[in-house]
């Protein structure tokens, strides 16, 4: 094996799309093999399928697209550890109890206000459509602060018209949150359990909210007619779509889904950015429920975040939904400052069949054997 010394080094951080594999392989000058034996890189040169294994494993761009990335410790000495304890202590012991008064308050109001509304104004469905907006709007206003949220909001406030779409790039549910208070937006969401299961199907209806299930397909043509009826009714909440389809962590952008590309009607591009030097907002479903995600908040100093309303896009002539979506999440991810990937986000929810490995398997042990009988 070649020592440190001898592996090649690059002065500038790789790309995370196109790993290098020669920066990680020994140089030709620096090891003499004897001929006739087959070598790393021999195996390299005329095996595709170990070049991209190898290439996934040394920088994988996919799951880097869905992992926390915790911020640097700083009470690392004997006179910054004192701070950080005294400010743990100020974050649970205070403003955590604050915290909940604020939401438990915002709870009550907002409780026996909708429960009124909705009661007593059955008859009058214009009047009781804008006041129940109004109260999702600010119940949304308390949940951010319970976070102690900075949101600056950049851009006209969205307005209710027809035949217009809004879109925005996903890090956590607190995205549609964190523009609910500013707008009672209709939003297209995943089927969630538990209490969060239990608000999308009685309170978020009110605002005209869609629901799916990503693991029926039949849930897919429905939703598909359920977005078209939306966007044609005039008095309808705007839509909010997630194109992405799940949540990444604020530093990427993965491939949008062109649903919301092919109703026929203007895209509203949203760009949501994070600043971490509070709180990672990020949440990772797979590993943390999403109350355990809200009490990290509630337990963090601040969330800091500036939302950017980007000029309407159009369909341009000769050009495909696909087309369409990718020049949108490039305005999106230009303004936030996110890296484009390659990736659909459902590849997170699935696995290789055995057959694709089986196939891989297979083509790779036969290059092997080829390229032994050629040595």
């Amino acid at each position: 094996m070649a020592s440190p010394g001898n592996l090649k080094t690059s002065s500038s951080e790789l790309d995370l799309d196109r790993p290098n594999i020669e920066d990680y392989l020994p140089s030709g000058s620096s090891i003499h093999e004897p001929r006739g034996k087959l070598r790393l890189r021999d195996l390299l040169d005329v095996t595709p399928t170990l070049t991209e294994a190898a290439g996934a494993i040394i920088d994988d761009s996919f799951t880097r697209c869905f992992k926390s990335n915790p911020p640097e410790p700083w009470n690392w000495n004997i006179y910054l550890f004192p701070l950080w304890c005294f400010g743990v202590l100020v974050r649970y012991l205070i403003l955590f109890p604050a915290r909940i008064l604020v939401l438990t308050i915002g709870w009550i109001i907002f409780l026996s206000s909708f429960a009124l509304v909705h009661s007593m104004l059955k008859g009058h469905d214009a009047l009781r459509k804008k006041l129940e907006r109004l109260l999702v709007e600010l119940i949304c206003s308390f949940f951010v602060a319970s976070w102690t949220g900075v949101v600056k909001y950049h851009g006209p406030r969205p307005s209710i018209r027809p035949k217009q779409v809004f879109v925005a790039n996903h890090t956590s549910m607190i995205d549609f949150i964190v523009l609910e208070q500013m707008t009672a937006f209709a939003v297209i969401m995943q089927k969630h359990p538990g209490w969060v299961g239990l608000l999308q199907s009685t309170i978020l209806e009110s605002v005209g909210c869609i629901w799916f299930n990503r693991s029926e397909a039949k849930d897919r043509e429905i939703v598909a007619k359920k977005l078209r009826d939306h966007v044609q009714g005039t008095d309808n909440n705007p839509l909010l779509i997630f194109p992405e389809g799940t949540c990444v962590n604020n530093h990427y952008t993965v491939m949008f889904k062109k649903g919301a590309f092919e109703l026929g009607c203007t895209v509203c591009p949203i760009a949501i950015k994070y600043n971490k030097i509070f709180v990672d907002a990020f949440w990772n479903s797979r590993k943390q429920s999403f109350t355990k995600h809200l009490l990290q908040l509630m337990t963090s100093w601040a969330v800091v975040c500036d939302v950017w309303y980007l000029e309407p896009q159009t369909l341009k002539p000769g050009e495909t939904p696909i087309e369409f979506a990718e020049r949108v999440r490039d305005i999106i991810s230009a303004r936030a400052g996110l890296k484009k990937v390659p990736w659909d986000g459902y590849l997170k929810y699935s696995r290789p069949s055995p057959k694709h490995r089986e196939g891989k398997q297979r083509s790779f042990a036969e290059l092997v054997l080829q390229r032994l009988e050629e040595k």
